[in-house]
């Protein structure tokens, strides 16, 4: 698989959301607040409709973050977060199951991409892969980069490990960074749309990656995205896909880097 490079700055991991084996970090700026030129509408091919293209502009000097989205693609959940961030104007990025995509979810993904969303990948079955071959781990990852390479062509640029399981072997054999996150257990359904807003706004600082779940049915998170997403805003904080997050912070890293990433800065 060929080797994603990117310029990018990242932070102390938040050990209380994610075992992070890395030991780097660097800092970025304090304030700042979120600029958008004008969209522009592009046809997305695959389902015949417009797509609003996400324009923005990123200060580094002012603070950063980045709304991941996990276990997607579907096409009840995912087209909502889609509209939310068409709503507010800002951009996300989707770490998808290779499962998950089919005939259908691949329209959903596209709608993504020419959104400006950047697509991202969470393996191919959602495995604990820290117990798995060399070989094994290779086809999960590998699975789900050519899927999004024949939707959007590009392949994927980050991989976020699911259970957020990680060992030596992983490292060694997916050559792309490794994405953690702050989140706010919104996988079980048991945690309410208030306690999905109050911990997510309470753990995001500058250069955050904010670690939410598409997963179908998950529409509390969406209701929660709604108030998220304006009073950070609000706070002054702009929006980035992962990449965008690290090319604004100037630090350039590579599939070889064993760092786990949570937080851009520090």
């Amino acid at each position: 698989m060929k080797k994603a490079i990117f310029t990018a700055i990242l932070s102390a991991m938040l050990l209380t959301s994610c075992a992070a084996k890395a030991d780097g970090a660097v800092t970025v700026a304090e304030s700042g607040s979120f600029v958008m030129r004008n969209s522009e509408t592009v046809t997305e091919t695959q389902t015949e409709t417009a797509v609003t293209r996400l324009e923005y502009e990123i200060d580094p000097e002012k603070p950063v973050i980045a709304l991941t989205f996990d276990d997607g693609p579907n096409t009840d959940t995912t087209p909502l977060v889609l509209d939310m961030l068409e709503k507010y104007g800002v951009p996300g990025s989707f770490f998808l199951i290779g499962n998950n995509i089919n005939a259908q979810t691949e329209k959903v993904v596209k709608r993504a991409y020419d959104m400006g969303c950047e697509i991202d990948n969470h393996s191919k079955t959602h495995p604990y892969m820290n117990k798995m071959t060399a070989e094994e781990i290779t086809a999960e990852v590998d699975f789900v980069s050519d899927k999004v390479k024949e939707i959007t062509g590009e392949t994927t640029r980050f991989f976020r490990p699911p259970y957020i399981a990680v060992n030596e072997t992983m490292y060694e054999n997916i050559d792309m960074p490794f994405i953690c996150g702050v989140g706010c257990n919104d996988w079980d359904k048991n945690v309410t749309v208030e306690q999905r807003i109050e911990k997510t706004l309470a753990q995001v600082k500058d250069g955050t990656i904010i670690l939410l779940h598409d997963a179908s049915g998950n529409t509390p998170t969406v209701e929660a995205l709604d108030t998220i997403i304006p009073s950070l805003l609000d706070e002054g904080y702009q929006f980035a896909t992962v990449s965008e997050l690290f090319e604004a912070k100037g630090v350039e890293i590579s599939g070889s880097d064993y760092n786990l990433y949570t937080v851009v800065g520090y």
